[in-house]
């Protein structure tokens, strides 16, 4: 149950303020009746909201699938740099307040992005004590051989960083396309695997986080609402 000016500030990315001038005004509509109480809680399971004549889908948590393109941050704000991120490029039907994307991709890997406002569930899938793997494709400049592979799947060292045991895979027999899972998410961490074997990684696709995969219906820049059933695909190992 939440009050109905926080959800519809949430749900319409307005201030709160915002929220209780709409519902003063009569445009705010609970299960048909019109709501001129901006502490009346909702029951998300029950209750249908309408706001300016628009039905609206309230939730407390939204999990959301991006196929995310290149050039865009993996942030909440990108004026300092002006940048795109992904949440700048959401459908305005999905923006809302507090989304942030769970983990990070480099601006120019794509793939699978988790856009979310749960911190709790975030938290739980991004900890390294939690190890949910990651999948990614990676296009190489030269091929990797088997104590690539090896050293991979031993853990290796880069820096000061210790990398857990990874797998590494030729994809369909080419020895220059590597599928690649780890379960941390150290800064470049693909690239300076591969770096660190003279190899360089010239395209970077996430395909899968636990084991729920990227929706191939899903163009690079296009998401989708996630249920609870994929939910827990993704926090599996």
């Amino acid at each position: 149950m939440e009050r109905i000016d926080k959800i519809i500030s949430n749900e319409l990315n307005v201030a709160r303020s915002d929220a209780k001038s709409l519902i003063k005004s009569g445009k705010v509509f609970v299960n048909g009746v019109c709501e001129k109480s901006a502490s009346r809680k909702l029951d998300e399971e029950k209750d249908i909201l309408n706001v300016c004549g628009k039905v609206i889908q309230f939730r407390k948590f939204v999990y959301i699938m991006m196929h995310k393109p290149k050039g865009v941050i993996s942030s909440t704000d990108g004026r300092k740099t002006n940048e795109k991120t992904v949440v700048d490029i959401l459908p305005q039907d999905m923006k809302r307040k507090n989304l942030f994307p769970a983990g990070r991709l480099d601006k120019n890997t794509t793939g699978f992005m988790l856009i979310t406002d749960d911190g709790e569930f975030a938290h739980k899938i991004l900890s390294p004590k939690n190890h949910v793997p990651k999948t990614y494709i990676a296009s190489l400049d030269q091929p990797f051989d088997e104590d690539v592979i090896k050293a991979f799947s031993e853990g290796i060292t880069i820096g000061n960083d210790e990398c857990l045991p990874a797998v590494l895979e030729a994809v369909n027999g080419d020895y220059k396309t590597a599928k690649v899972i780890i379960k941390q998410g150290m800064y470049h961490q693909i690239k300076r695997m591969f770096k660190s074997f003279g190899i360089e990684v010239v395209e970077l696709k996430r395909i899968k986080m636990g084991k729920l995969a990227l929706d191939d219906q899903l163009a690079e820049g296009e998401c989708r609402y996630l249920d609870e059933f994929e939910l827990e695909l993704i926090n599996s190992n």
